[in-house]
């Protein structure tokens, strides 16, 4: 709703409204943070898999990307392949591993809601702080309601915002799901203290080897490469709404990017989370803000298009 907003203001001439700045900027501050992400674990990972120092791995990540991100309409069509295929092969590598480990599913969800809901963890505020660090990760996983992906083309909205739902059904409930299930089935002392990519990898390790540290380490530079130019994208529109459509404002935040990339690769894990959980938190609250008076049309397009489906 706020790009179109942004639209419809840029085609009467008045240039900012403040809702659609304030977002324009959360957006910019949230892919920043991603990027960092994004660095941070590839290169852990490639420490893990490779023996790399993160140093070589960021380098190498920053050099690859600004080859391709610095061209005009850059795009790798060839993902667009590759990372269904790898989501595919993750969510049946963990069936395999659920299935070998199958006796420990019980106690795996015992543990899971004494964590949770356990008298201590309730006495101590630690249900509220999982609550908080769950929407915080299920936010970052899918954003789903932060309207950094609001662009669709079909015949009917409900047909967008359903296609969104189920992206967000796949991204949070079965891919997160696979990882906490990995890693859950891991020998807790084998994987107390560990946090990250040391944790996943520990876990695959534990589970398939030295496959399955590699995997894990292949799969996560494709899905990492992959949404480091789906945010450059995004940003696009944030950027020529601020500063103007043109190719050194646009170059100028693809820099800013790259170097945010580099710096994530060799920052501290917990640093490199803040300013994606800031960004993307603000980015929502403006966007339900705005998207808040239309709950009403939305929720009719939904039920004419359920009774269309009908006849």
């Amino acid at each position: 709703y706020i790009h179109d907003l942004v639209e419809d203001h840029l085609k009467k001439k008045k240039r900012y409204v403040l809702p659609a700045v304030l977002f324009a900027i959360a957006g910019l501050i949230c892919w920043c943070g991603i990027s960092q992400v994004i660095s941070n674990s590839v290169a852990s990972s490639f420490k893990n898999a490779f023996s790399i120092p993160p140093l070589y791995t960021s380098i190498m990540l920053v050099i690859l990307s600004a080859i391709i991100v610095l061209r005009k309409n850059a795009t790798v069509k060839v993902l667009d392949f590759i990372v269904p295929v790898m989501a595919v092969c993750y969510f049946f590598i963990t069936l395999f591993i659920i299935a070998v480990n199958l006796r420990q599913i019980p106690s795996v969800f015992a543990r899971i809601f004494e964590e949770a809901f356990g008298l201590r963890q309730m006495a101590a505020g630690g249900f509220g702080a999982v609550l908080m660090n769950g929407v915080k990760r299920g936010l970052f996983s899918n954003e789903a309601g932060s309207g950094s992906a609001p662009a669709a083309e079909c015949d009917r909205p409900a047909k967008a915002g359903l296609v969104q739902a189920l992206g967000v059904f796949v991204d949070t409930i079965v891919i997160c799901s696979c990882t906490a299930m990995i890693m859950l089935l891991a020998p807790k002392d084998l994987i107390n203290g560990l946090s990250g990519m040391d944790l996943l990898q520990t876990a695959m390790q534990y589970h398939l080897g030295k496959f399955g540290v590699i995997f894990i380490a292949l799969t996560l530079f494709l899905f990492s490469f992959s949404t480091f130019l789906g945010i450059l994208f995004y940003a696009r529109s944030n950027v020529a709404y601020l500063f103007g459509d043109k190719w050194c404002f646009q170059t100028a935040y693809k820099v800013l990017a790259l170097v945010m990339l580099f710096i994530g690769g060799i920052a501290a894990y917990t640093f490199v989370w803040d300013l994606g959980d800031v960004g993307i938190g603000l980015m929502t609250i403006f966007n339900i803000i705005a998207l808040y008076p239309l709950a009403g049309e939305a929720l009719s397009e939904l039920k004419s298009y359920e009774e269309s489906k009908k006849l």
